[in-house]
């Protein structure tokens, strides 16, 4: 990795830009191919999302870290880069608080609620499912009532189902809170539908001891320094892209992007950031009014991934796993993040939507107060003291701007999803925003990093 400081034009087959984990995918893929690379990040590290660092003392994964069992391409790619994974804690009773404020102790995967709240959440369950069945994640708007699920928000697609408040919180809570980081009235039931479609089903976005199965050993981030490690000066760090200008002769692209440490002259370039960045980029000549149009109804949720750092994990000889739930609390989820071989104990927990617009009206001081405070009402008095204290706070980041991905705003996504992917010229478009399964994940984006390179081997070949 490098910085480039003089102004000679780098000449390659294929520039990428962006160093997260999809745009370093589709660079290995096309290397190792037989072609040439160039990828220029904006940031002074690779990784994107991803994100490893040290805050106090206390090794914090700070952004994307999970595993499923259904993640075949990231598993497959962390196994050839030699990474391993560890499972997340999980012995022990999980924690509800239900809106009444009452707290209780569970196992299992259902909430501890009543029989009709029960009963109305498995048949949400149950209808969401058959509704993810019935589709295709690479081709949502193709699904039989695509329209009619993408022009009702997810919330009042819930209250159409059922009257039982409690439920359609909770229920919500896995798709809102949890996945899209949005209110459930700012994104379709269609959006909420390729959610779980993306993951093969609504029952595995329920089940946390599946959709957060493993963790990386080192960090998620050392997917994305592994390869890096493995292009060497063909990553060019510290250059935000300014401009992408391309023309076309006899069918034969020729790409210039203008970046802050370089100037790239290639046959394809890769868009491999979140659509809400595309607008970073002047492109000449200009997109097509289409394009315009479809980026300006895709923008990131908000969330907060609060790290609490403590010199045991107490709650542990308590008989809890760490794991807790409550949609009217302001930390809605918490899970034992405690790392690999660490003697010290870590929560990790979100605060998401409206509850993290309001939590950032307060000093810094008394937010701390509020979330630490809300951490105990799960896990004890104990957890309002950490000794270590973090807040990941991805909607400042100046090259991200939000978490965990985009999404459509009500109506976008039948009406521009087919265009998604659309190439424009030489530029193909490459993030786990895009993605089918995996949507959101690293996965996705590592599966988005490999279809793009094959596109591009198959055209350049």
């Amino acid at each position: 990795m490098t910085t480039i400081e003089n102004s000679a034009v780098i000449e390659r087959d294929v520039v990428i830009i962006g160093a997260g984990p999809s745009g370093l995918t589709a660079a290995r893929e096309l290397k190792a191919a037989g072609l040439s690379v160039a990828v220029l990040e904006a940031r002074d590290r690779v990784g994107g999302r991803t994100w490893s660092n040290t805050v106090d003392g206390a090794w914090l994964e700070i952004g994307g870290q999970w595993v499923s069992p259904d993640q075949t391409a990231l598993i497959d790619l962390l196994g050839e880069l030699g990474l391993e994974t560890y499972s997340r804690y999980r012995e022990g009773d999980s924690v509800y608080i239900g809106p009444d404020g009452n707290r209780t102790r569970y196992t299992g995967e259902m909430f501890p609620v009543d029989a009709d709240t029960e009963a109305e959440m498995n048949k949400l369950i149950e209808t969401l499912d058959a509704l993810a069945a019935a589709m295709d994640p690479a081709s949502p708007w193709e699904h039989p009532n695509a329209r009619e699920l993408d022009i009702i928000s997810f919330h009042h697609w819930l209250r159409s189902q059922s009257d039982n408040e409690e439920a359609c919180n909770n229920i919500g809570l896995f798709i809102a809170g949890g996945m899209l980081t949005k209110p459930a009235h700012a994104f379709s039931a269609l959006q909420a539908v390729l959610m779980a479609s993306s993951a093969g089903s609504f029952t595995n976005l329920v089940d946390d001891n599946f959709i957060l199965d493993k963790r990386v050993v080192g960090g998620m981030q050392g997917l994305s320094l592994a390869i890096a490690a493995e292009l060497g000066g063909d990553i060019i760090l510290n250059s935000p892209a300014r401009t992408i200008r391309w023309e076309e002769h006899d069918g034969d692209f020729r790409a210039t992007v203008i970046a802050d440490g370089a100037t790239v002259s290639a046959k394809r370039v890769v868009m491999a950031v979140p659509p809400n960045l595309y607008s970073r980029v002047s492109f000449d000549p200009p997109l097509p009014r289409r394009q315009h149009q479809m980026h300006q109804h895709q923008s990131l949720g908000f969330v907060i991934k609060v790290h609490a750092v403590y010199e045991t994990p107490f709650w542990r000889e308590d008989g809890l796993s760490g794991t807790g739930f409550s949609a009217s609390s302001l930390v809605q989820e918490v899970y034992d993040n405690t790392n690999h071989e660490d003697t010290r104990g870590t929560l990790v927990g979100f605060v998401s939507d409206e509850k993290a617009d309001y939590v950032f009206t307060l000093s810094a001081e008394q937010r701390k107060k509020e979330i630490t405070s809300a951490l105990a009402e799960f896990l004890g008095d104990a957890a309002a003291e950490p000794v270590v204290y973090y807040e990941s706070d991805w909607g400042s980041e100046e090259w991200t701007r939000g978490a965990y991905a985009t999404s459509y705003d009500l109506g976008g996504l039948h009406r521009y999803g087919p265009d998604q992917l659309t190439p424009v010229g030489p530029i193909h478009w490459s993030c786990s925003d895009l993605a089918a399964e995996g949507y959101q994940h690293v996965d996705g984006a590592v599966r988005m990093g490999q279809d793009t390179a094959a596109k591009l081997v198959a055209e350049l070949k």
